[in-house]
């Protein structure tokens, strides 16, 4: 299959908010064109979309997965399932057995379990890393569990391949999209077939500090004061956001084991379409009862191409200026740095185009592709292209 890569840049307005913090709780920044921008890490717009794709149904439980350094009681929980005549203690040998010879990781019991016999998973080993397996993977290992309770050990010594087969096939979307590291196997490493760079306004920012006090409502007459006080730091920005899906990456990651075992693979197009739809639509939750930031982008651009993956964030290397809002000078911005940077390097005849826009600020960008009226509307056109892709070079 030829390459095809999918770029989606949008630009969306955030008021007061925290959605991103540091070490220190301040809303993340960067220097970028010499002067300090706020930040939303690709951490955490990744997050947004994994849950994104769960909130609101984008994908059933079976096309998705789970990252957790508590894998083995997630495993054993699910044997016991399967076989309810297994007690949780004999279920969590078998599921830490098969996770070691499945992934080639280590799991120890914390500190702080070890010491905590009261809690349920208190005696449950643990990776000391994120370990990032699918439904469908979690269930064969449970299967494979339950088929060697007589004598784990022994029976995984023949069935080690089959072991780390199921490790390795079966992925969900988010895992397909996502990839995942394992440091202890690098065999049944996944390699990512998005990436999503860190949002940054398109203009300068400055933290503010929001000081705050709470009245205890038990507080009698005598008693005006506060109940506490505090500070929050805050930022607004218009954020410029950016996300490149491999498209013939994501199809490999998803056909791995699907065809070997005869089941129907998860399409490339179902996955690009949850991809579009939560990278668009979802938004990182720091903060939010305190600020309630629920924004949508103003604009979207998405583009296909066939050469490699192109940010515009250059177009926003000198800050937008304060004029009246920001929106109408960033989209300014694209629509005279777009046209110039596909002429000058002939990218334009590589790529399909469409615009998804929001009001008058945005109308600059009409030329830029092909308008389409509603996300609904981007997602199908988008979905018909990858699968006209897929079909042709598979």
């Amino acid at each position: 299959m030829n390459r095809l890569f999918l770029d989606v840049h949008a630009l969306q307005t955030v008021p007061p908010s925290n959605l991103n913090r540091d070490d220190a709780g301040s809303p993340k920044s960067a220097i970028y064109g010499g002067v300090p921008r706020a930040r939303v890490s690709s951490q955490a717009w990744k997050r947004a979309i994994r849950t994104y794709f769960s909130d609101e149904k984008l994908l059933e439980p079976n096309e998705l997965g789970v990252r957790t350094k508590r894998v083995a009681e997630l495993l054993a929980r699910r044997i016991t399932a399967m076989e309810p005549s297994l007690p949780h203690g004999d279920a969590l040998v078998l599921a830490s057995e098969v996770v070691r010879t499945a992934t080639g990781s280590k799991l120890e019991v914390p500190r702080r379990s070890a010491s905590s016999a009261k809690e349920s998973h208190s005696a449950a080993p643990e990776l000391k890393y994120l370990l990032f397996l699918s439904e469908r993977q979690l269930d064969g290992l449970a299967e494979l569990a339950i088929e060697g309770a007589a004598d784990i050990k022994k029976y995984l010594k023949g069935a080690k391949a089959r072991a780390k087969e199921i490790a390795d096939t079966h992925h969900s979307v988010d895992i397909a999209l996502f990839g995942r590291m394992v440091a202890d196997s690098s065999d049944i490493n996944v390699g990512a077939a998005v990436q999503v760079a860190h949002a940054i306004s398109v203009h300068q920012v400055q933290s503010e500090s929001d000081y705050y006090t709470a009245i205890d409502d038990c507080n009698t007459e005598a008693e005006p004061g506060a109940g506490m006080i505090g500070t929050v730091e805050f930022n607004s920005a218009t954020l410029y956001r950016y996300a490149t899906l491999n498209v013939q990456q994501l199809h490999r990651n998803l056909v791995v084991g699907a065809c070997a075992s005869n089941e129907p693979n998860i399409t490339a197009r179902r996955a690009t379409e949850a991809f579009v739809h939560g990278f668009v639509a979802s938004l990182p939750t720091g903060k939010i009862n305190a600020f309630g930031h629920h924004t949508l982008p103003d604009a979207v651009i998405v583009k296909l191409r066939t050469t490699r993956p192109i940010s515009f964030v250059p177009a926003f290397e000198e800050a937008v200026g304060e004029s009246r809002g920001y929106v109408k000078h960033a989209c300014d911005r694209l629509a005279t740095y777009v046209p110039s940077l596909e002429r000058a390097y002939g990218e334009g005849g590589s790529s399909r185009s469409w615009v998804l826009r929001v009001g008058p600020a945005t109308e600059s960008l009409s030329p830029i592709g092909i308008e389409v009226e509603s996300l609904d509307s981007l997602i199908t056109v988008i979905g018909q292209a990858v699968t006209d892709h897929v079909e042709c070079y598979a």
